[in-house]
């Protein structure tokens, strides 16, 4: 959790609260992450974002019903299937289920994660919480395939264009900053707003509905967030999705991860 959430932890009279200040960047260098059916299908399915999906099931179950877009990846075959992926300096996002969320689907995405695959999820309860949740499933044959080509994600600006407008943020223009307080005390971006991700939604108020907004974080998990949150207030707004260190004179380095 964020130093703020691990406040608020406190406050409710939650006792040894732990930060994981590195967060999931860090964590996604050695582990997989999990992945709810809902996120799933909220984030990547519904928003048509890219990304490998790999039912490791053995393909005659897998055929009875799977999640649509689904790759056949028998944890069984896994090892000699690895090389079939995309490559991982594409970096794509690997979701990767079971029958039940299970061993094997967990056994997969550590050997995805050793072999470079550094954005690898496991979804929660696997096919079977996606199919009782009421999601799309097809019946059939499974691509044997996985294909990925990157695209920029829905209200995503570029790093260059983010570049262009921090050299000199332009007066119909907030470059806003949604980092926590005690990382953005480390270096912001001259002329830059910092609200928290966590209080955006109570602070609306200070934001004029009529300048475009530009969010970013750390890494671009936040700024995404935040994104959604203004876009479904109306707001004119676009985030960067890429990693940014700022130091303490304003000036940032900013690398695609």
């Amino acid at each position: 959790m964020s130093p703020n959430s691990a406040r608020k932890a406190e406050q409710l009279g939650y006792k040894n609260v732990k930060v994981y200040h590195e967060g999931m960047p860090e964590w996604n260098k050695k582990n997989y992450s999990v992945l709810s059916a809902h996120s799933l299908n909220a984030s990547y399915i519904k928003n048509d974002i890219p990304h490998v999906m790999l039912d490791v099931r053995p393909e005659s179950k897998a055929k009875k019903g799977f999640i649509p877009g689904a790759v056949t990846f028998p944890a069984a075959d896994a090892d000699k299937l690895l090389s079939k992926l995309p490559p991982a300096d594409k970096k794509p996002p690997v979701i990767v289920y079971d029958q039940e969320g299970g061993k094997d689907a967990m056994e997969v995405a550590r050997k995805l994660n050793k072999a470079g695959y550094k954005k690898t999820s496991v979804v929660v309860g696997g096919y079977d919480l996606w199919d009782n949740s009421n999601y799309p499933t097809k019946r059939g044959s499974l691509a044997t395939e996985a294909v990925y080509v990157p695209k920029p994600r829905p209200g995503e600006i570029s790093i260059d264009d983010f570049k262009k407008i921090a050299a000199g943020i332009p007066a119909d223009t907030i470059v806003l900053d949604v980092r926590n307080t005690d990382e953005a005390n480390a270096g912001m971006i001259k002329g830059a707003m910092l609200i928290p991700d966590e209080e955006l939604l109570g602070r609306l108020a200070e934001l004029p509905k009529d300048k475009k907004i530009v969010t970013h974080c750390a890494t671009g998990v936040r700024a995404e967030m935040a994104y959604h949150k203004l876009k479904d207030k109306g707001y004119k707004v676009n985030f960067l999705n890429a990693k940014i260190d700022i130091d303490k004179q304003g000036n940032a380095t900013i690398t695609k991860e």
